[in-house]
């Protein structure tokens, strides 16, 4: 028991001395650290934490053929679109063609029933040949007419004959030549309705209008058409278009003839050629941008109307350009230009940039041929800014040591001899 409290009582001195010299090294600790606060290491260390270098990565200038493209989307069409429809009313007879199926102009797609037409086309054809023999007996009619004028006429002449049979003789003859008249002009009618009826009847025979290739069947044979009832959908697709809205700004850069590259989602990373065609004259006041027609020609009717398609416009090109990588071109304040590296530090040049490319941006002035540029790292950067090369170690840092290092020094040489003391 008394081993024991002498232990407690040794180490309560011995803690109590450690207190004493620790508050009077706390003061004159304080006071060097007042002295030393603007240039100790306490406060480089702070000043370490806040400016810690970024490591950024360079990349040199060079010359490269460079493109400036506009990029425009929008939906692919055929070069034509025909809703394919009779033009007689009736029932179908037969439809020859089916979805998918390629036809060619003037074949036929479907037929309507005929046997009514063709019973006028009879009829018609009978009043033809009535109009046609009656118009050769008025002739016949007004001949015998002419002979009894002349003959009336020699025989009057000789007062052989009065005047009264005469005029009779005249006026025959000009009966018959009105009935030679009426004659022909009902045969002219009766022509006319044949023609028709004939006509009606080519119409039961549904034809395509253009080649291509049928993109829908509507109707099934023993369906009831009429004009306004499509039986199919002819599409022809061996040039392939798409209207797109260009906007104000491109307008001017953008002819008819440019060339234009198409890419479709179906076939990844091919390119199909093809060239702006048209280019509307106004502008939508509302959307302030105009319609752009583009042509690509289909040989192996690969693109399909309804595609999602990409084209690309080149509208400028330099074939030795000075370019940088995108990412180096940055905006500071209002300013555009690149940070060069110089004693670890970032220096802000201001440039002039011209074409750009998806990674590639000329610079027209600024900028000469091999410099080097910060690329990867240069948005996040201010100039003057401390900068390590990625794949180099950053410098190191100021050793720190000082007044505020030996007090934690002797508290950390008690801590066991306190430790000592329980045990004992």
């Amino acid at each position: 028991m008394c081993n024991r409290l002498s232990t407690i009582g040794l180490a309560a001195a011995l803690g109590c001395g450690l207190a004493f010299s620790g508050c009077g090294g706390g003061e004159a600790g304080g006071q060097s650290g007042q002295s030393a606060r603007p240039g100790g290491s306490g406060g480089q260390g702070a000043g370490s934490a806040l400016n810690m270098p970024m490591t950024v990565e360079l990349a040199a200038t060079s010359r490269a053929p460079l493109k400036e493209r506009i990029l425009v989307v929008g939906n692919l069409i055929g070069a034509a679109t025909v809703d394919v429809a009779p033009k007689v009313s009736g029932r179908l007879e037969a439809v020859q063609v089916r979805l998918g199926d390629p036809v060619r102009k003037g074949q036929v797609i479907a037929r309507v029933e005929d046997s009514e037409i063709r019973e006028q086309v009879r009829q018609a054809q009978a009043s033809y040949e009535v109009a046609r023999a009656t118009i050769r007996q008025r002739e016949a009619d007004l001949t015998l007419a002419q002979s009894n004028l002349e003959r009336s006429r020699s025989l009057f002449a000789r007062n052989l004959i009065a005047r009264q049979a005469l005029d009779d003789t005249e006026a025959r003859q000009q009966a018959a030549v009105a009935q030679l008249d009426l004659a022909r002009a009902q045969f002219e009618q009766s022509k006319a309705r044949l023609d028709e009826l004939r006509i009606n009847l080519a119409n039961t025979v549904i034809v395509s209008p253009v080649d291509g290739f049928v993109g829908r069947r509507n109707l099934d044979p023993g369906a009831f058409v009429s004009q306004n009832v499509p039986v199919a959908s002819v599409v022809d697709i061996h040039l392939v278009r798409m209207v797109v809205n260009l906007v104000e700004k491109d307008l001017r850069r953008v002819n008819a003839g440019m060339p234009a590259e198409v890419g479709v989602d179906a076939f990844p990373g091919e390119l199909f050629n093809g060239q702006v065609a048209r280019l509307a004259p106004v502008l939508d006041p509302a959307t302030r941008t105009a319609q752009m027609e583009i042509e690509v020609i289909n040989r192996d009717f690969r693109l399909k109307p309804g595609m999602y398609a990409r084209v690309q416009i080149t509208v400028d090109h330099r074939e030795k350009a000075l370019v940088v990588p995108r990412n180096a071109i940055v905006d500071v304040e209002g300013r555009r230009g690149v940070f060069l590296a110089a004693d670890s530090r970032a220096r802000f040049r201001p440039v002039e940039t011209g074409l750009q490319e998806a990674e590639l941006v000329e610079v027209v002035a600024g900028l000469s041929d091999g410099e080097q540029v910060i690329t990867t790292g240069a948005a996040g950067l201010k100039d003057g800014d401390r900068i390590v090369l990625a794949g180099r170690p950053p410098a190191a840092p100021p050793a720190q040591g000082g007044a505020a290092g030996r007090p934690q020094g002797a508290g950390a040489a008690a801590a066991p001899a306190a430790r000592q003391a329980q045990a004992r």
